[in-house]
Parts: C-alpha cells; sequence; structure tokens
C-alpha cells in the first residue's frame, strides 16, 4: 500500500520562507514522477511544480524563481523550498506521485502578517 505524508507547513510572514517535505512509502520510488499541487479555498487544485523520474523540474509561473522542487530518491523524497512567500501562496500543498496517481493528505501554508 502506498502511503504518502507530507510536512513542513506552517504560518510564516510575507517574504519568509518555508521548506516542505513529502516522503512515500512506496517500492521502485525512482520510477514515479513527483509534484506539488496547492489549493486555495473556493479554488481547484493547481500545479505548483513537479519533478520528472529523471530530476527535470517544472513550475507554475506564479511560484517560477521563489520556489524550488528536489528529490532524494535514496530517502523516497521530494522537497519544495519556497522562498518570498505571499499570501496568495496561501493553499492547502499536497504531494502527488505519478502514475497512480497517488496524494497525500496535504499541509497547510498561510502567509500573513
Amino acid at each position: 500500500q502506498v502511503q504518502v505524508v507530507e510536512s513542513g507547513g506552517g504560518l510564516v510572514q510575507p517574504g519568509g520562507s518555508l521548506k516542505l517535505t513529502c516522503a512515500a512509502s512506496v517500492s521502485g520510488f525512482t520510477v514515479y514522477d513527483m509534484g506539488w499541487y496547492r489549493q486555495a479555498p473556493g479554488q481547484e487544485r493547481e500545479l505548483v511544480a513537479s519533478i520528472t523520474r529523471s530530476g527535470n523540474p517544472n513550475y507554475a509561473r506564479s511560484v517560477k524563481d521563489r520556489f524550488t522542487i528536489s528529490r532524494d530518491n535514496a530517502k523516497n523524497t521530494i522537497y519544495l523550498q519556497m522562498n518570498s512567500l505571499k499570501p496568495e501562496d496561501t493553499a492547502i500543498y499536497y504531494c502527488k506521485l505519478d502514475p497512480g496517481p497517488y496524494w497525500g493528505q496535504g499541509t497547510q501554508v498561510t502567509i500573513s502578517s
């Protein structure tokens, strides 16, 4: 059974930083493409950043140059380093494994002064 667990969310002031972690209990982690998505209240879930099984990243325009996605295949883990955070980054952040797909339960990120 595949389990996906996100962590690292919290309350941060505008301009601050957070690092999210997604740990997957799955065999063959390296065959999966991974992604971070977010969903704000009243809005649809959207792609924030993704990273292929070979390590190629892709970013939403709204976070490019502020967020960095990375993966550690030895730890079955991906990360999302978020810098220069803005109030509009407030959302629940979800991790996704593909194929499957498999989703985590999400971690809340709140940007507020």
